[in-house]
């Protein structure tokens, strides 16, 4: 990139994605569907993937009726041979998005092997599967960006999270691990943070009014997030507007981890 290149026409394609193509594992609801729809509607034609093809397939058509271009995919995080297929079957994979996230919320001394194994097992190495598989892509094509869903988690623990931060604190060092061997490749490895979003993963919360407005109360902002104020973040992190950012945490938390206080769940 030139150092003085002030062309506004520049700065006006710096979120333009068209010609581009991304894969969005988790795109059948919350974040990652609203993530698939974010980076069509800037251009990209998306691949939309989830581990039930139909809501992947929802994701895609409602895209599809609005003028985008995407098609669908059934994938399974933790099966290196499905995302493999979904990546293979694109002509290049410019920008892949990662979101799905499982949760066991108990007291650390009550946890057992088993739910150790299933978080860490979609959380972390689901996350590491899919990281894997795109960066052989990005670095034999020299050119990528990869974003991940890490959480304000990383940061800061409450009881009953132990498994679930550890993961999302790994996920997170692995994206500086992945960025800091690849950005010689033209490659770039990302994480978001989101605070606390409407989602599937959070409905118990929402189903108890106390706790929901708790949460609501923490952050600056003194609300939820909806799934659609991730969006901004990786349209960002897909586009040429983020060239020169690569192995960091981007924070779309409402204020949250600003803000002191902390609530202690009913476990």
């Amino acid at each position: 990139m030139s150092e003085n290149n002030h062309n506004l026409r520049h700065y006006q394609q710096l979120f333009d994605l068209s010609g581009q193509h991304a894969l969005v594992i988790g795109a059948g609801s919350g974040i990652g569907a609203a993530a698939a729809h974010g980076l069509a509607a800037h251009g990209a034609h998306v691949l939309c993937a989830d581990l039930r093809e139909d809501v992947a397939q929802a994701t895609a058509v409602s895209i599809s009726e609005q003028g985008g271009t995407a098609a669908s995919a059934a994938v399974d995080i933790t099966d290196r041979a499905s995302i493999d297929a979904a990546m293979t079957s694109l002509p290049q994979l410019d920008t892949l998005v990662c979101t799905p996230s499982i949760n066991v919320r108990k007291p650390f001394l009550d946890l057992t092997a088993d739910e150790f194994d299933k978080v860490v097992g979609i959380n972390l190495k689901g996350s590491f599967i899919a990281m894997q598989e795109a960066g052989k892509r990005m670095q034999a094509q020299s050119s990528g960006s990869i974003v991940l869903f890490s959480s304000i988690r990383s940061q800061v623990v409450e009881p009953g999270q132990s498994i679930y931060a550890a993961t999302k604190a790994g996920t997170l060092q692995m994206v500086r691990g992945l960025a800091s061997e690849l950005g010689s490749k033209g490659v770039r490895v990302n994480a978001i943070a989101p605070g606390v979003v409407e989602t599937p993963l959070t409905r118990p919360i929402r189903d108890q009014p106390d706790w929901y407005n708790a949460y609501a109360q923490k952050g600056a902002l003194g609300r939820w997030a909806q799934p659609s104020e991730m969006v901004g973040m990786v349209i960002y992190l897909a586009s040429d507007a983020s060239s020169f950012v690569t192995g960091t945490l981007m924070v779309v938390d409402g204020g949250w981890l600003a803000v002191d206080g902390r609530f202690t769940p009913p476990l």
